[in-house]
């Protein structure tokens, strides 16, 4: 048997397979985000020690005698700081949180970050956040010994190493993403060196084994290895079989993205398009990520006190947009706007609003944000022929048919069963205790083709076209 476990931003999933790749069991764990200040989101990395511990009991009580390996999957870019005992010195900076937003524009004015990364440094990634620290919190700054992202934090407690892997590592700003290793360059320019990395292996290979207190709590045999893993949205690929040029999904999570398989480097920062290595050797990927999917409709529903599952489920079939806009951007925008600053709008509305219509806005106003960022991929030569859909918001028959449409593109809904990051992690993790490869992370069953709406085609075209006319009237006045 194998374990994936995912930390997200919201809560942390666990998934135990066998070794045909069935799910036998699932167990999950809530987080929550601080956000003490504007543009602040933080966690405590004890809250994500606690949240394993208690997917691992429930895991645990399927009887774990049979596990040859677990994988890690995680939220990118966190910030989280270590002194020389491995002791936390502050709650994580997470990958939402913009404060360091000129810290941010004072590293991406340096060429070499564009040019060693192949991604612009974005707010949420962690090089600008240590620069932050850096300035605001110095006495905090010199007792950095060591950095690590969220799920290598859980490596750390579940095998006692400093690792990372190729996929998370690239978010972070530090990494020769073409060369797949630590720039001591880039390293240099924000005052630090090598030794304040972890050491890095591919997302398949072994990058520890379990410590045997914890194999002996819950029931696992001695020598468990644990994978690299990989960064939430590479694991997601694994775990949809999108691992091969030309293969895509689209993940309506907290955030949104646009992920699409390369089988070679091809940075083009000025698009905004994340270039990153993938979570297996030789391959890398491409990525537009929008801020908030369906995190802009669960604030919607809060704002008119409904859940979000009773908001979408009662749209019916697909209809044009009408004349309300939604703006997403309620905690800035990353593809193709690298924009902290700029923040959610809601336009044209009028007496003829109603909650439905509001629902219609946010879905498509998120849609949009997708088809900017599908137009920032193909700007690189990058071109889709169809989608698969994961995420919680792929749950709604209204959003797939809205994204296919605006798209252009068939969206691929997969058969019942959790095909995201934690079944991603478990994959990874078979790889690294069995020595398989690409070839066992394949497509999974789909359950229905959801095509475009050709008769809505160009309505969503001319409401893309007044989005992006509201999009560049906003960012002056937010």
């Amino acid at each position: 048997m194998y374990i994936g476990l995912d930390l997200g931003t919201s809560g942390l999933k666990g998934i135990l397979i066998d070794e045909g790749q069935r799910v036998l069991a699932e167990a999950s764990a809530p987080l929550t985000v601080s956000r003490p200040h504007e543009g602040w989101s933080e966690q405590s990395p004890a809250d994500w020690i606690a949240a394993a511990e208690a997917v691992m009991d429930q895991l645990a009580a399927q009887g774990l005698a049979g596990v040859k390996g677990i994988g890690l999957s995680g939220q990118m870019h966190g910030a989280t700081l270590l002194d020389a005992s491995d002791e936390v010195l502050r709650p994580c900076i997470l990958w939402n949180d913009t404060r360091s937003h000129a810290e941010a524009t004072e590293l991406d004015a340096d060429p070499r970050f564009r040019a060693i990364t192949g991604n612009i440094v974005f707010p949420g990634f962690t090089a600008p956040k240590l620069a932050w620290v850096a300035r605001h919190e110095p006495a905090i700054r010199a007792r950095v010994a060591r950095v690590l992202l969220p799920k290598d934090y859980l490596r750390l407690w579940l095998t006692g190493e400093h690792v990372a892997e190729m996929s998370d590592a690239a978010g972070t700003s530090w990494l020769d993403v073409g060369a797949r290793d630590w720039s001591d360059e880039l390293l240099a320019a924000t005052d630090l060196t090598r030794e304040a990395m972890p050491r890095l292996v591919e997302g398949s290979a072994v990058s520890g084994e379990l410590r045997p207190a914890l194999a002996a709590r819950w029931g696992l045999p001695q020598r468990v290895v644990v994978a690299g893993g990989g960064g939430d949205n590479a694991a997601s690929a694994v775990g949809v079989g999108v691992v091969r040029a030309g293969e895509a999904f689209v993940s309506l999570g907290t955030s949104g993205v646009l992920f699409a398989a390369t089988d070679g480097y091809q940075p083009a920062p000025e698009t905004a398009v994340h270039t990153f290595c993938h979570a297996l050797p030789e391959a890398w990927h491409q990525m537009g990520v929008i801020l908030a999917a369906t995190d802009a409709l669960n604030w919607y529903a809060r704002l008119v006190g409904q859940e979000a599952r009773v908001l979408t489920g009662d749209l019916g079939a697909l209809q044009a947009p009408g004349r309300a806009l939604f703006l997403p951007y309620l905690g800035g925008e990353r593809t193709p706007l690298n924009d902290a600053a700029i923040r959610g709008a809601f336009t044209g509305l009028e007496h003829a609003t109603d909650r439905a219509a509001g629902t219609r806005a946010v879905l498509e106003g998120v849609t949009f944000a997708i088809r900017d960022c599908r137009d920032a991929l193909a700007a690189t030569g990058t071109r889709l022929e169809s989608l698969l859909a994961v995420g919680g918001g792929s749950r709604s028959d209204y959003w797939l048919s809205a994204i296919a449409t605006a798209l252009d593109v068939p969206v691929l809904l997969p058969a019942a069963g959790d095909f995201g990051g934690a079944f991603g992690a478990a994959r990874l993790a078979l790889m690294a205790a069995t020595g398989a490869g690409a070839e066992i992370a394949t497509l999974p069953p789909i359950a229905r083709t959801i095509p475009p709406e050709r008769g809505l085609t160009s309505a969503f075209d001319d409401a893309h076209a007044r989005y992006r006319a509201a999009q560049t009237a906003i960012r002056s006045l937010t």
